[in-house]
């Protein structure tokens, strides 16, 4: 016996779909690109998201054609988001941190026919618009009041939704279409497409739903700080209106004032790198403001210091998620959340968990080997590299033609790890960054993370600087708090703590700021550029 079930194809128009027809009502406030702050709900996103598909179809765009999407978190950026996929199209996020080049060169890769673009991004497109060779049509996306003149022939949103009347069908097709691209941050070499499927992005959603991992349910109010065109949202635009929630967008202004004053509509549940939390943290500590909603927030996209999560917890009563994924996992692989073993710890061991990366859920599978691929135990101590398999799990990058895996679709992250017997991981290094000294690999993150939480510090980067005896040594690069004069003895002495001797940085080095990825990564590839250019020497080889 079989095929005795309903059956329908999983694909990403069934979640507006549903969020509108069971949700609509449910608020959806937006900081707009023009500045004023607006409020719609799941009902009119589905509406125009509609008008948009029918628009695209009218403009001639055909199923499988990429439409180049750059913007803000707001609400156009949802009808636009549901708007593309819903006309069979696949929805390219364009990260506008990117630089000229690497626009022009994933733009291309892609294969674009069309670009959406909120208005002040417009200056972004606008220089290199003569390079694009496949993009036939640049639509604006704001109102005629706001329409640049940088762009000749570009099309205005609102203008063009308004010519539409809504009534049209989602473009139907498989599960298995093309729905997404995201592209890497390219830190190695150009940036790779990651292209992901309807089925991949709602089965990764469902997992991202559950309760020991964004645990999203229709009481709540999200606000996803991390932006859209960054590995696919982390699939909050997908999560968030599945599960019913409302949803608060902050659009373009991320100052901390500007983050704290959307965090105040209400929102429950925010999601975003370290570097914002480090930020919003100093303000609340200068304005002496707290959260008077918000009680839980997912911190990824690089290892979040034990002083944030403490500072959110103890201070403001906030839960702090840890979590950690990558593009080419859609991106959640681990939230740290608390099984029963952890439930029963004291607080200061729980904090102990909440600085691993935590645990995977249903549709994810992990395991660490060594350099040969033999897996390794999980003690929580033995150290290898972390592979990924799953259904959210790239296979092959965009017109790379071999896999990206190996046997049994084990995808290297690049990442160096330890998992202990309730399977929560701690990401110790980059394999790239690691750091080797006389055979031995020394924990950057750990090293980072301890200098942070010094109240002189801002941001720490740990790097290996050759040593013709012992191959690398550490040293901490350091941007200092506003203000502060740190004694670099005292963060050596801070960052050491619980460290063998051989394993001590040798050096801090300070730095006005760190150079950084355009997905708000340190970038050590720069950073030991710059080191060299300065022609640094470890302290026991100066003159």
């Amino acid at each position: 016996m079989r095929d005795l079930m309903q059956d329908w194809e999983m694909r990403v128009s069934r979640i507006i779909d549903h969020a509108a027809k069971y949700h609509g009502n449910r608020p959806i406030t937006s900081r707009t690109v023009e500045g004023p702050i607006e409020t719609t709900n799941w009902r009119e996103v589905r509406d125009d998201a509609l008008k948009v598909s029918q628009g695209l179809v009218g403009l001639g765009v055909k199923p499988g054609e990429p439409i180049g999407v750059m913007a803000w978190n707001t609400a156009r950026h949802l009808k636009v988001w549901y708007g593309v996929s819903g006309s069979g199209a696949v929805l390219h996020t364009l990260n506008p941190r990117l630089s000229g080049d690497q626009l022009v060169y994933i733009i291309n890769h892609a294969e674009d026919t069309m670009l959406m673009v909120d208005f002040d991004l417009s200056a972004v497109i606008a220089p290199i618009v003569d390079r694009l060779e496949t993009v036939k049509k640049i639509i604006i996306m704001t109102d005629r009041e706001h329409m640049p003149d940088n762009i000749q022939g570009a099309i205005c949103f609102e203008d063009w939704i308004a010519e539409q009347d809504g009534d049209f069908d989602w473009v139907e097709g498989s599960e298995r279409d093309a729905c997404g691209i995201c592209y890497t941050s390219g830190t190695t070499g150009n940036p790779k497409g990651v292209v992901y499927t309807h089925r991949s992005n709602v089965l990764h959603a469902l997992a991202a739903s559950s309760p020991d991992v964004l645990n999203m349910t229709s009481r709540d109010t999200l606000m996803p700080v991390v932006p859209l065109f960054h590995a696919n949202g982390w699939s909050i635009a997908y999560t968030a209106p599945m599960n019913g929630a409302a949803m608060v967008m902050p659009g373009r202004d991320m100052t901390p004032a500007g983050i704290y004053e959307m965090l105040e509509h209400g929102v429950t549940f925010t999601a975003a790198v370290p570097t914002i939390w480090l930020g919003m943290l100093q303000y609340l500590k200068e304005t002496g403001k707290t959260f008077s909603t918000l009680s839980r927030v997912v911190i990824g996209g690089s290892s979040c210091p034990r002083a944030v999560i403490e500072a959110f917890q103890d201070n403001y009563g906030v839960r702090v998620f840890h979590a950690w994924g990558m593009t080419e996992t859609s991106p959640l692989g681990t939230t740290s959340s608390f099984k029963p073993e952890v439930e029963v710890l004291s607080d200061k061991e729980k904090v102990d968990v909440q600085t691993s990366v935590g645990h995977p859920p249903f549709s994810v599978d992990l395991r660490i080997t060594d350099d040969e691929g033999n897996e390794l135990e999980w003690d929580g101590q033995t150290q290898g590299r972390l592979w990924i398999r799953g259904p959210g799990v790239v296979k092959q990058y965009l017109k790379k033609g071999e896999d990206a895996t190996v046997g049994g679709n084990w995808f290297d992250t690049g990442d160096v790890a330890t998992m202990d017997e309730n399977a929560y991981v701690r990401i110790t290094d980059r394999s790239k960054d690691v750091i080797k000294s006389g055979g031995e690999w020394i924990s950057s993150i750990d090293m980072e993370n301890a200098a942070v939480a010094h109240p002189g510090v801002a941001e720490a980067a740990a790097i290996g600087i050759p040593h013709p005896k012992w191959d690398e040594r550490p040293i901490l690069v350091i941007v200092k708090a506003p203000d502060a004069d740190p004694d670099p003895a005292e963060i050596v002495e801070l960052a050491s703590e619980g460290l063998a001797k051989w394993q001590r940085p040798d050096d801090v080095v300070f730095m006005v700021e760190l150079p950084h990825t355009a997905t708000g990564k340190i970038s050590k590839l720069h950073l030991r550029q710059q080191l060299e250019k300065m022609d640094y020497k470890l302290p026991e080889f100066r003159g």
